[in-house]
């Protein structure tokens, strides 16, 4: 079971989120905030597997609640909702560590699929905002590639492998299939990897895929 704290400061936009959560039985909303600082509380208390943060919430807004549960409650991925794609908004969200960035104007399975794959250890961004950082990619690669090639060169043949996986959205379990390697396997290569290109998180690890090529 999927644990889930969904946080929102309208309480209609909480139901329909809940409503479409509800359909997935391996899902379960075990609390809801109707503000960011209330979210990191609630966070802290139940420790989910996911918190599905609004951006814009009175108190405290979702970028900064998500990073704050990020640091303290390293066992919850974040998933950021809401209507705005600004550059700034998905920057901030994933610089700060969130594994997702999803678009409450999205299909209804993208919430479901997002929620699933940072679960499992992945990252997941809607088509749209996926679009937008490859676009932003493919701009700055030639100026970042040299360096982004020289920082995977110093990881092993099997972390590189492991990496361009990462890169394609896979999640551990699917990687250890996929090399037919035990999942704590994985795992180990996984934080190797972080450390070696001394990043944060997955969702940073895959761009540094894309910038060196390896996807």
């Amino acid at each position: 079971m999927i644990r889930v704290l969904l946080a929102d400061d309208e309480a209609m936009i909480r139901a329909g989120v809940r409503a479409i959560l509800s359909t997935d039985p391996g899902i379960e909303v075990v609390a809801e905030a109707g503000d960011g600082r209330e979210a990191v509380e609630l966070a802290r208390a139940h420790r989910p597997d996911v918190a599905l943060l609004d951006i814009r919430m009175p108190r405290l807004d979702g970028l900064a609640a998500g990073e704050q549960i990020t640091r303290s409650v390293p066992g919850t991925a974040v998933v950021i909702l809401t209507t705005f794609s600004e550059d700034t908004y998905i920057s901030r969200a994933l610089g700060g560590g969130a594994g997702g960035f999803l678009l409450k104007s999205g299909d209804p399975h993208e919430l479901l699929s997002g929620v699933r794959a940072v679960a499992e250890g992945g990252a997941f961004l809607s088509p749209k905002v996926a679009r937008h950082v490859i676009s932003e990619l493919g701009a700055r690669r030639l100026a970042r590639g040299a360096a982004a090639r020289a920082r995977t060169d110093a990881l092993t043949v099997r972390e590189r492998e492991v990496l361009a996986l990462i890169g394609a959205g896979l999640s551990n379990a699917e990687i250890a299939r996929r090399l037919h390697i035990t999942e704590g396997t994985v795992k180990g290569h996984v934080s190797a990897i972080l450390n070696g290109l001394e990043v944060a998180n997955r969702v940073q690890a895959a761009i540094t895929a894309y910038e060196a090529g390896l996807v």
